[in-house]
């Protein structure tokens, strides 16, 4: 798969599963040779530009593999075990954000995980039926 239909499946993806990438199977959430339609806020310009610079720094395996080994190099984050989020805060997310869902995140903000750690935290924000790529700035900021 090139690296231009890589960053369209993924940029358009309103799935909250599981990211999923069977060996030999490709991108699961969108099979191979059905067209991509972009949204409004995402352009070819902008897709050939995240391609270029993706494949000019030697592909995702890097950025991939960090996520894939965290639970094997936990130290490189141990300096921040128990450290609380100490400046006024609001959370965003959209609900079909792929990050909302990982690891039990949405769990933990909704269960009152996220205040213990995020004692300033002042809202919470998660925006129905879409991604957070979706909403205005001035949703955001409102």
């Amino acid at each position: 798969m090139s690296y231009e239909a890589f960053m369209k499946k993924f940029l358009t993806l309103r799935d909250p599963g599981p990211l999923l990438f069977p060996k030999g199977k490709g991108f699961l959430h969108s099979p191979p040779g059905v067209p991509v339609t972009l949204p409004p806020w995402l352009s070819e310009e902008d897709i050939e530009y995240f391609a270029s610079q993706h494949e000019k720094a030697g592909g995702l395996t890097g950025g991939i593999n960090y996520y894939r080994a965290l639970h094997l190099s936990w130290e490189l984050t141990s300096a921040w075990r128990g450290a609380k989020v100490t400046v006024p805060t609001k959370f965003v997310a959209g609900e079909l954000d792929l990050a909302y869902y990982m690891g039990g995140v949405n769990g933990y903000i909704n269960s009152g995980g996220m205040k213990k750690d995020v004692p300033w935290l002042e809202e919470v924000v998660v925006h129905k039926k879409t991604t957070i790529r979706e909403v205005g700035v001035v949703d955001v900021l409102s």
